[in-house]
């Protein structure tokens, strides 16, 4: 049985487990115990993965609940997702109209998968989700942004008594954008895990990761899409440091390891 199973929670918090990248466990009050994005490749060349052990067994951990924000492979990865299927054969899915397709066409035809959009709710095991964009559909030419490929997601989830902003993978001038903000800040989040990447281009600098903080109220703030990849890792400590003093607190998680997160 993995360690998250047994992490007793209690009322008024929220386990919270980092699996690396953007992949996370979350786990309420009642016991219900979501993944986020599972990422947890066998197979880790050591040119390629910053641990060349995966970070999960899936047939260890009990899991209720599938949340997918996006049809990538670091995000929707069929392998680990047959495998969850496989130990835990009630799990429920819930994902843009893409990741559905694609757990279909891996032949996992039989799972429950509801397709959401941005502006969407699921109530699961007291779990209430809400879709938000991360990317807007159409771009943002303003930006020269170009449409996404895919659908792009993140989703406050709200425990009832802690609500947890997962951005996804959003668009590096998310920070600049009412129209993006409003409807995350309108859920009123208390902690947001959020994708940054310095020098990409193509999500928000720590700068900007700061920013989006500040501009959702966040009580904490902790970085996410990283500590996976080689050519994809930082710092998070240089993320924190973007973070204003009176401002939302960085909470950085130790790689694979649980915290109970109370606001």
């Amino acid at each position: 049985m993995h360690p998250f199973e047994d992490l007793v929670v209690p009322a008024g918090s929220v386990g919270i487990h980092w699996f690396g990248q953007s992949s996370y466990g979350l786990k309420n009050d009642a016991g219900a115990i979501a993944l986020v994005d599972p990422y947890f490749p066998q197979d880790r060349p050591p040119s390629r993965f910053v641990h060349l052990r995966s970070p999960l067994w899936e047939e260890s951990l009990r899991t209720d609940l599938v949340l997918l924000t996006h049809d990538h492979s670091d995000h929707t990865w069929p392998e680990s997702l047959r495998r969850i299927w496989a130990a835990s054969p009630a799990v429920s899915f819930v994902g843009p109209v893409e990741s559905e397709q694609r757990v279909r066409r891996e032949g996992m035809g039989t799972v429950g998968f509801t397709v959401v959009q941005a502006g969407g709710q699921v109530q699961f095991g007291g779990l209430q989700i809400h879709a938000v964009w991360a990317k807007p559909p159409g771009g943002l030419p303003q930006d020269k942004i170009e449409p996404p490929d895919v659908t792009h997601l993140g989703y406050v989830v709200d425990t009832g008594a802690v609500r947890v902003y997962i951005s996804g993978d959003p668009v590096h001038t998310f920070g600049d954008h009412e129209s993006l903000l409003g409807p995350v800040r309108a859920l009123r989040p208390h902690i947001g895990l959020l994708t940054c990447q310095p020098g990409e281009g193509e999500f928000p600098s720590f700068a900007g990761s700061a920013k989006v903080a500040v501009q959702l109220g966040l009580k904490t703030a902790v970085p996410a899409h990283y500590s996976c990849f080689v050519s994809r890792n930082y710092d998070p400590q240089e993320w924190a440091a973007h973070l204003p003093p009176k401002g939302p607190k960085p909470l950085i998680m130790a790689y694979n390891q649980s915290v109970v997160y109370t606001p």
